[in-house]
């Protein structure tokens, strides 16, 4: 005959260490429970510091010794109360951990606004541009025989200093022009003679700017000095070119650059997915039969060998292609052959386990009738496995591309090529509307592949 358990002692156990008092009242599990969520949730509270949340541990405590007092009893109360509140003290840490804050969701809703109306209209088409360009010599810092202020001309664009030709970095001139189009604004630009390192100028914070008049002249416009570019610093005085550039949009829109660049990085990501896919079929079709149970039982070498390809197969899938891709691209070097490699290893870790699954699936029927004739393990495999498993394994493998096409765009975020690549560096550029084009293109690809690889599968299961 079972000994009663002593409710008293089963309270105490539980009010020294939570869960204790329900181990020995023979609610081993219950009481690791309650032990694990009081104890993870103390060591929360003490690392984020939130000591009043600690009001929350000591109820679920106090219950937890009620509870205990219960079971010895033989009464099992219901866990909903400490669930909640343990649940409550995780939730509130992590709303802290991760910085969570409703105002300025809706406060910064004027930042986002010119990337999502960039989204909503990717560069696709694109007009021709015209551009006007006059340009003047400055001296920085001043020699013996600076530049002239330049000549205005009858028929085309000029620019002309005013008042300086030469001065050192930070000191101001003007500059004033003509023959530009009427009522346009334009830009101030600076470069080297060579015209290989060039910049928009900024003054008070600004781009500088000019608004030509009716008659196409530009006002006398300030311009400040810019410090030497890095070849040129200790040089003496050097040449710079002051540009005064303006363009327009002309004809009619066409398919931009970008459509076609776009289109070129998103069938190189749909290759990319396929050659990955591919290779990781072969290698994971003979995996697969290895990490079948019902194929590999029966003798201690085939188990062992089961139980091996189980575990490498567990530890690559755990692993994100992404970190995958690191590594590769560390390995090969930037492009879309690392970007195969890891997706490939990745999916062999992933069709290895789906094809081990669908073997283990499989009708036993046909292998005892064919191993009854004295078949052996390959004749076995080929004539009562195989036949079972062609169409789920189409099926997975089907599933598996669509999976890498849509991982393969951010596996270029780490130089795994693709279309992955091109989107990291406008994004980054702050060129939103590319950007754009490359995310529609990603959507739609994305949307048909998986309608395509739907379709597939309702035909072969």
């Amino acid at each position: 005959m079972e000994r009663k358990k002593s409710p008293v002692l089963s309270s105490i156990l539980s009010l020294i260490l939570p869960g204790l008092g329900q181990a020995y009242a023979g609610a081993l599990s219950r009481g690791v429970s309650f032990f694990l969520g009081i104890v993870l949730a103390a060591l929360l509270v003490h690392w984020r510091q939130a000591y009043l949340l600690y009001i929350g541990i000591v109820i679920a405590w106090l219950w937890n010794v009620w509870d205990a007092y219960n079971l010895a009893q033989e009464k099992k109360l219901s866990p909903t109360i400490p669930f909640i509140l343990i649940a409550l003290i995780m939730y509130i840490i992590g709303w802290g951990v991760t910085q969570i804050d409703l105002e300025r969701l809706f406060t910064n809703v004027a930042d986002v606004k010119p990337l999502v109306t960039s989204l909503i209209q990717p560069a696709v088409l694109e007009r021709d541009i015209e551009q006007l360009v006059a340009e003047v010599k400055f001296e920085s810092p001043c020699s013996d025989s600076p530049p002239e202020k330049g000549t205005p001309s009858p028929d085309e664009p000029y620019l002309i200093l005013v008042d300086k030709t030469c001065g050192d970095p930070g000191d101001t001139f003007t500059v004033t022009g003509g023959n530009f189009w009427p009522s346009t604004k334009g830009y101030i630009w600076w470069s080297n003679l060579a015209g290989e390192m060039q910049f928009r100028v900024r003054y008070q914070g600004d781009f500088l700017t000019f608004q030509t008049d009716e008659e196409g002249n530009i006002p006398p416009t300030t311009v400040v000095v810019q410090e030497p570019f890095a070849e040129a610093k200790g040089k003496g005085p050097q040449l710079y070119r002051v540009q005064a550039r303006m363009q327009r949009e002309v004809g009619s829109p066409h398919l931009s650059q970008t459509f076609f660049l776009v289109v070129e990085k998103m069938l190189e990501t749909i290759f990319l997915a396929l050659m990955a896919t591919t290779i990781a079929i072969f290698i994971a079709i003979p995996i697969s039969f290895l990490a079948a149970r019902n194929l590999m039982g029966g003798h201690s070498v085939t188990m062992f060998i089961y139980y091996a390809v189980r575990t490498i197969l567990n530890i690559l899938r755990s692993i994100e292609p992404l970190i995958m891709a690191i590594i590769f691209v560390v390995w090969v070097g930037l492009g879309p052959f690392a970007g195969v490699l890891a997706l490939a290893v990745h999916s062999i870790a992933a069709l290895g386990k789906l094809y081990s699954e669908a073997v283990e699936s499989i009708d036993p029927g046909p292998i005892e009738a064919i191993t009854a004739t004295g078949a052996n393990r390959i004749q076995t495999v080929v004539y009562a496995v195989i036949p079972q498993i062609v169409p789920p394994y189409i099926a997975f493998t089907v599933y598996r591309w669509d999976i890498n096409v849509r991982m393969s765009t951010i596996i270029g975020f780490v130089g795994g090529g693709g279309i992955g690549f091109l989107l990291q560096q406008w994004i980054r550029l702050l060129m939103y509307e590319e950007a754009g084009a490359a995310v529609w293109a990603i959507a739609i690809v994305v949307a048909l592949m998986d309608y395509a690889s739907a379709k597939v599968r309702e035909m072969i299961v």
